[in-house]
């Protein structure tokens, strides 16, 4: 994976661990309720009527004294204010002053599959992007792919996928790209293509398949030829769209494709 992909989401992940608290009530006062979502209720000077309660579908609550009361889709400050207003008018507190914390995000998530370090489902709490859930999730695993899916249903209910150039994103400097995210959407992050190099070069094997890497460049990276070994000759063995694998002589200029097999001989001379 591209070293500013690396270092990026090392970045974003030191972040993210020092945001402490103060980051989590953000995130509560800007999230929106939902159904799922588990929430804590407390009311100063009530201990009693502290309360944690499981946002039902219909986006209700059972609270003391009040009964079943919507909070589903309002955010935190309006559930606040709407539980105060609602102890007052049926005068049990006169100026309530109520605390609602999540303690559980269940209904706006997004899934991060794929060749992360933490694959998982993480909630939506504020406006993210692809970037700051892949940051989330750890990052993409040395063997990712930096072009990942996002799969997500449009207005008509159709799935739609869009593919993201994570390293485009990031070295643009714009942000230009990194689409937004909304629950129900799904992050795929692929293994990244190889291709394999054997024959006479000193470290054969499989190696990440970067954009129009070349066989010269594929020499280089399994660590140059051996004492026998010659550019001359080279061959690629390469799996086409049908399925049959077809072998070629190539020259150092040639592109190699997913799976490609290159093989370098020995020099008869």
């Amino acid at each position: 994976m591209n070293t500013i992909v690396k270092w990026f989401f090392s970045v974003m992940c030191v972040g993210l661990l020092a945001t402490g608290a103060s980051a989590a009530q953000q995130k509560t006062t800007q999230y929106t309720l939902g159904p799922g979502d588990v929430v804590r209720i407390t009311v100063y000077n009530n201990p009693d009527l502290t309360t944690e309660a499981q946002i039902a579908g219909n986006g209700t609550i059972t609270f003391p004294l009040i009964g079943a009361i919507k909070i589903g889709g309002l955010s935190a400050t309006a559930a606040q204010a709407k539980i105060a207003h609602s102890l007052q008018r049926g005068n049990f507190i006169p100026n309530a002053q109520v605390n609602l914390l999540v303690t559980q995000y269940r209904s706006q998530q997004v899934a991060v599959l794929g060749a992360v370090s933490k694959p998982g489902n993480y909630p939506i709490t504020r406006p993210t992007t692809v970037t700051d859930l892949l940051a989330e999730a750890g990052g993409i695993r040395p063997d990712g792919a930096e072009i990942v899916t996002v799969t997500r249903h449009d207005a008509d209910g159709k799935v739609v996928r869009d593919h993201i150039d994570v390293n485009g994103v990031l070295t643009s400097g714009q942000g230009a790209g990194d689409e937004k995210l909304s629950a129900g959407d799904i992050i795929y992050v692929p293994t990244a293509p190889v291709f394999y190099i054997y024959g006479q070069v000193q470290k054969p094997g499989a190696y990440p398949l970067k954009a129009n890497i070349t066989v010269r460049e594929a020499l280089a990276i399994s660590g140059g030829l051996t004492v026998r070994g010659t550019e001359n000759g080279i061959r690629i063995d390469h799996r086409g769209p049908d399925g049959k694998v077809s072998t070629e002589e190539a020259p150092l200029s040639a592109v190699l494709h997913a799976n490609d097999v290159v093989h370098v001989p020995e020099s008869w001379f």
